[in-house]
């Protein structure tokens, strides 16, 4: 049984720099939402009940969900987002299973959006570990790597569980208000600790 260490924060907190170097130092990344984005592909395979549900005008020209127009449904549309929720949730949490079950390195880092809201999730996992920073540079990030407006962002980060709601459910923390070394920094440190703490759960 490998030893999970589930991963998360809010958008923009940093979750995947600090994926990226736990995948680097030798950890399994198994990432829910990567695995979401696999589904909503071209051909991936959650399309077909997506056009069902939802209609052609929500499956790009390529064959992958159209993000912008279901993400812009479900904030204002919540029998949607449940609908939405229902098919993907079943899907992502049997496929991350799968990748947690088949993993080869000395642990499991499973970065789950959602994890301190999802009592599936935070069972399966040995610590929560949270990447945190202020609502400022959450917001400031996103605009940097998107499109969204700042509204749109701040209606995101206010669908998500409270920065201190989520500190509380931390057996772990990584400040990230800083520079990606100090991120870097924290993770190898974090790095040597779950390799102890996997080895003696054997």
């Amino acid at each position: 049984m490998a030893y999970v260490v589930g991963l998360t924060g809010g958008i923009g907190s940093g979750k995947s720099a600090a994926a990226e170097e736990f995948a680097r130092l030798g950890a399994t990344v198994v990432d829910t939402d990567a695995i979401a984005h696999e589904l909503t592909q071209d051909k991936g395979a959650a399309i077909a009940q997506i056009r069902r549900l939802f209609g052609d005008e929500f499956v790009e020209k390529s064959g992958a969900m159209d993000r912008d127009r279901m993400r812009a449904l479900v904030f204002r549309d919540r029998k949607a987002k449940k609908q939405l929720e229902a098919l993907l949730h079943p899907m992502i949490r049997a496929e991350s299973e799968r990748r947690i079950a088949a993993a080869n390195g000395p642990y499991v880092v499973h970065v789950v959006p959602l994890l301190v809201e999802s009592p599936g999730y935070r069972e399966r996992v040995a610590r929560v570990l949270v990447v945190d920073c202020p609502e400022s540079v959450q917001v400031a990030r996103v605009r940097q790597r998107s499109s969204l407006a700042e509204d749109a962002i701040l209606r995101i980060i206010d669908a998500q569980i409270s920065r201190r709601d989520r500190l509380a459910a931390a057996d772990d923390v990584i400040d990230n208000s800083g520079t990606l070394d100090a991120l870097h920094k924290q993770v190898r440190e974090l790095h040597v600790r779950y390799l102890a703490q996997a080895r003696a759960q054997g």
